[in-house]
């Protein structure tokens, strides 16, 4: 993270990138196999696909791993792996989002393969489930994956026994996306442009803590510090800003960070600090920045720029190797060395 404000040459040392056959979007890093990294399709059709790719950072290249990879309904819109799997299997559980919450045994034996564990359908009416925008599956409770839908709702999920823990109508509108702080504290936006949160032993309340100040402008993507919870990120629907918010300082955000040319798509906090975030948008380029303790009068500029081929539709900080991002543009994944 060395070049403040400039942007950073990717060079064959710095990047490593994967070639995909098919557009790619959902992207999620194994926290315990530190080098597999999982990227689903983006195919506008019923089969899509995962592919689990193997990375080298000594040779820096990235290859798929034909038998753990598998077709998945409809793409994708949310990868992510257990936070800590059993060790007895030892191999990794991944959590799919899309038509429904599914979960797939990746299993390392006898050169690998793929057992589907469980679809999960949060309708109780009917055999089909409303989309699924995104879920998070609870780091410090492993046991709990929320997620968030576009019928209104976030449904808790325990995993173990397959069952619904409480389903909430979070929004007026469809909930877009959902995250964990604490062992029973979530957040979610929406469609009706607010930031919820909400406590599972106070389930008849939620708390407020940022509405849009443009009416009926969609918020997108939620993501909490984990390094500090006091912090969330959040981006609007067709807006170059990431706006910075302080839980202890609800409706008025703490810094909006504006130096993107076009639409921001993806955030995601650096896993081992807290001042460090990292965006990723239409004009082709990821920012790192750096959050000061006072926002300046003119903004704030990144620290640090790297430039894609094309559109970042996504992008993920990987929490066992922290000095690399993923990045998914048109059909490549690259992964940059910060």
């Amino acid at each position: 993270m060395e070049n403040s404000g400039q942007e950073s040459n990717l060079t064959s040392e710095t990047s490593a990138t994967y070639n995909s056959p098919y557009p790619l979007y959902s992207l999620a890093f194994s926290p315990t196999h530190r080098h597999r990294i999982a990227a689903g399709s983006f195919i506008e059709d019923y089969t899509n696909r995962v592919d689990i790719l193997s990375f080298d950072p000594d040779s820096l290249s990235i290859t798929p791993n034909p038998t753990l990879s598998f077709d998945h309904p409809y793409p994708p819109t949310k990868l992510m792996f257990h936070p800590s799997p059993p060790s007895s299997s030892g191999g990794d559980i991944l959590a799919s989002s899309g038509d429904y919450l599914r979960l797939w045994d990746l299993r390392d034996d006898g050169g690998g393969s793929v057992e589907p564990i469980s679809v999960l359908n949060n309708s109780k009416t009917s055999e089909f489930c409303a989309p699924l925008t995104s879920f998070d599956w609870n780091e410090i409770e492993p046991k709990r994956i929320g997620t968030s839908s576009i019928d209104t709702t976030c449904t808790i999920w325990d995993i173990e026994k397959s069952v619904v823990e409480t389903q909430l109508i979070a929004h007026d509108k469809e909930v877009y996306d959902i995250a964990w702080g604490e062992a029973r504290v979530f957040s979610s936006v929406s469609a009706d442009g607010s930031v919820r949160i909400f406590d599972l032993r106070d389930k008849e309340h939620s708390t407020i803590i940022y509405e849009n100040p443009q009416p009926d402008t969609p918020l997108l993507r939620l993501a909490w510090n984990k390094q500090d919870l006091r912090y969330m990120a959040t981006i609007l629907m067709d807006s170059n800003k990431v706006v910075i918010l302080d839980i202890r300082s609800p409706t008025m955000p703490v810094a909006e960070l504006e130096r993107h040319q076009g639409c921001v798509n993806a955030i995601a906090w650096a896993p081992q600090s807290s001042k460090h975030i990292c965006s990723g948008g239409d004009d082709s380029l990821a920012l790192i920045w750096e959050l000061p303790t006072v926002a300046g009068p003119n903004g704030i500029d990144p620290m640090s720029m790297y430039s894609a081929g094309s559109e970042i539709n996504q992008l993920q900080w990987s929490s066992a190797q922290p000095d690399w991002i993923a990045v998914a543009f048109a059909n490549k994944m690259q992964l940059l060395k910060v």
